[in-house]
């Protein structure tokens, strides 16, 4: 898989499980995505759903994709995923991944491996290479986050996200304060804004991994079994 992200969250495992699996919930903490509605379908067989994101004020791309859980051995649990858009205005055209839950004794590794086409040609493959893939890995990660605090401090993804704005805000004041001093002040107060740590509070994609520990991420033999949307 293209992107890989791990948080460790000291949660209930159906708390977490619930929070991830519901569309309602999902839309809830992930950046990803503006909207999650789920679609008719067999009883029994994967789950359909319906994905929006709003890129800008009067812009919006929509997909659909489907989805399947199961647990493994040793209370580990995985979901698989895949996903398609026909708009043309998504760089996104088709993309797979998967979720894992893995119980340790600190708490729960919930991990996601996942990759996707794109549109557009060759504009599209530079586009995705230095802006997009990097973005999606951050906010991938910055919405694990966000889930964690949800989990384990009972912070609402609304008020983290109200927390990261009025964070963001200070170190924008920050830097504006210094700029009637000397040249001088502004590279200190620009660092600081940088290289300060978040708050507790506030959700950081810093905090989660962005490469697989040891030896390399291996998708579930479910992602290979779930039919395309």
């Amino acid at each position: 898989m293209g992107l890989y992200i791990e948080a460790l969250i000291r949660t209930d495992p159906e708390r977490l499980w619930d929070r991830t699996q519901d569309p309602a919930q999902h839309q809830r903490w992930d950046l990803r995505f503006t909207e999650i509605s789920p679609l008719p379908g067999p009883a029994g067989s994967a789950q359909r759903f319906r994905y929006a994101t709003r890129v800008l004020p009067f812009l919006t791309v929509a997909g659909t994709g489907t989805s399947a859980g199961e647990r493994e051995r040793d209370g580990e649990r995985v979901s698989a995923l895949r996903f398609a858009s026909p708009e043309r205005l998504s760089l996104l055209a088709e993309g797979s991944g998967y979720w894992r839950y893995v119980p340790t004794a600190d708490g729960i590794r919930f991990l996601t491996g996942y990759d996707y086409r794109t549109r557009w040609g060759r504009f599209g493959a530079v586009a995705d290479r230095l802006a997009f893939r990097p973005l999606m890995g951050w906010a991938t990660a910055w919405s694990f986050d966000r889930l964690r605090l949800w989990c384990e401090r009972g912070i609402s993804p609304a008020r983290s996200l109200a927390h990261a704005l009025a964070e963001v805000l200070v170190r924008l004041l920050l830097v504006a304060a210094a700029l009637p001093f000397a040249p001088v002040a502004v590279l200190p107060a620009a660092l600081a804004a940088l290289l300060v740590p978040p708050s507790p509070l506030t959700p950081a994609a810093r905090r989660c991994l962005r490469r697989p520990p040891g030896r390399p991420a291996v998708a579930p033999s479910l992602l290979a079994r779930l039919e395309r949307p």
